[in-house]
């Protein structure tokens, strides 16, 4: 059975994680392939709202094996406080059930202090980081000086190389004293001791269930436009959650893909620095946002931080198809939309008096782009209750036919709320 590939078609918090629980209720893995805990995934089920920064949405599902892949950073405190709180929750989590990879990066204390240092020392010209310590982590990992999640196994030697890891970032923090290696090593230490029985060779385990005919769902965190390649460089995470990234941070060959995903909101949100051509301000801006009062208001699940907000931009879409070779994409918030008298649309850009259909390829040009807009019809419609496609208002069926259009790629599902049930299927 081939895997099926999810991925975020923006610059994250498209909703990721509600498409990730629908399509898991198929799936026995699901599997996260990069980044850390600077994702962060909200799943409504009734009144409960389960929220997960390194633990794949699939584990409210109790067939669901969920993996851990080598591809991501993984603060192993972090990860055992989620445990305990999503088992705190009723979630059943059991080694059985959550398998991390040996091959898997450790974020340390280190990490986190070198990532507040670069954007502090960065000043007007800080990337917007999460400050989890994401970037220095995988920065380690390319310098070939990084710890692997594979040396909590042994005590001893895990206590030793934080150890010497703490007191070498406290050289290049220019203070010896910094960090204190021994408090904080200890505090690692208790939570490998926690983590041990889940640490597995991930690749073996996941080309011998491929092989065996497993349904597999590849789970990914932020989004095309964050992408250390494929992104708006340098505003982008340090890690590759776009579609080539899952074969590198899951370890199986590009024969096991069978469907790839990509998932969008109805209009466009970004944290963090860096351009976003549609970007709005005042009273339309604010309405999109919400209020930071309702749950489905606009704040990052990880930050807290109020998103940028806009008006879709189908160029990033129609990018981001290209990118990852989508076969459908779904649109998440379309109830957002509801009362707009006129929605806009980019469907290109202006660059420098130059009308542009594809993404600039730099800095420079994307960030002198102006949007080219399309005017479509609003609907006054609360569409929140809606469950077949034909009810939905003929202004709202355009909306997406013409996005699918614009983005050369087909909509098939689109979310109406933040409920689990609350997604509606063309049929």
């Amino acid at each position: 059975m081939p895997a099926t590939v999810l991925i975020g078609a923006q610059w994250g918090d498209e909703g990721k994680g509600r498409v990730a629980d629908w399509l898991a209720a198929d799936s026995d893995i699901v599997a996260r392939y990069a980044g850390g805990d600077n994702a962060g995934h909200t799943v409504y089920v009734g009144t409960q709202v389960y929220k997960m920064h390194l633990i794949p949405s699939g584990i409210l599902h109790d067939h669901v094996v969920c993996v851990l892949g080598n591809g991501m950073v993984i603060n192993p405190v972090n990860l055992v406080r989620e445990i305990d709180e999503l088992k705190s929750a009723g979630v059943n989590i059991t080694p059985e059930r959550l398998i991390i990879s040996m091959r898997a990066h450790i974020i340390t204390p280190a990490h986190i202090a070198l990532d507040a240092a670069s954007e502090k020392a960065r000043g007007d010209q800080k990337i917007g980081t999460t400050l989890r310590g994401i970037g220095p982590a995988y920065l380690d990992k390319t310098g070939r000086q990084g710890l692997r999640a594979g040396q909590m196994a042994d005590s001893e030697t895990f206590a030793d190389a934080l150890h010497a890891h703490i007191k070498l970032a406290n050289v290049k923090l220019g203070r010896e004293d910094a960090l204190d290696p021994q408090i904080h090593a200890l505090a690692y230490l208790e939570a490998a001791e926690t983590l041990k029985p889940y640490l597995r060779d991930t690749t073996e385990y996941m080309h011998f269930r491929l092989k065996s005919g497993a349904r597999v769902l590849c789970e990914g965190a932020q989004g095309t436009m964050l992408d250390i390649d494929h992104g708006d460089y340098p505003f982008v995470t340090s890690s590759s959650p776009t579609v080539g990234g899952v074969m590198v941070g899951l370890g199986f060959g590009a024969r096991y893909v069978g469907r790839v995903i990509g998932v969008g909101k109805a209009y466009s949100t970004r944290v963090g620095s860096g351009p976003m051509p549609t970007e709005l301000e005042g009273a339309i801006a604010d309405r999109l946002r919400g209020t930071g009062t309702n749950f489905w208001d606009e704040f990052g699940t990880t930050t807290g931080r109020p998103r940028r907000c806009g008006w879709l931009d189908t160029v990033v879409l129609r990018y981001a198809a290209a990118v990852n070779g989508f076969d459908e994409l779904v649109l998440t918030k379309l109830d957002i939309l509801s009362g707009f008298d006129e929605i806009q649309v980019a469907v290109a850009y202006d660059v420098n008096g130059s009308r542009r259909d594809f993404l600039p390829a730099t800095l420079l040009e994307y960030g002198a782009a102006k949007p080219i807009y399309e005017t479509m019809r609003g609907w006054s419609e609360d569409v929140s209750g809606v469950r077949n496609w034909s009810d939905l208002p003929p202004a709202a069926q355009a909306y997406i036919d013409r996005v699918a259009e614009l983005c050369e790629t087909p909509i098939n599902t689109v979310s109406v709320g933040p409920e689990r049930e609350q997604l509606v299927h063309r049929t």
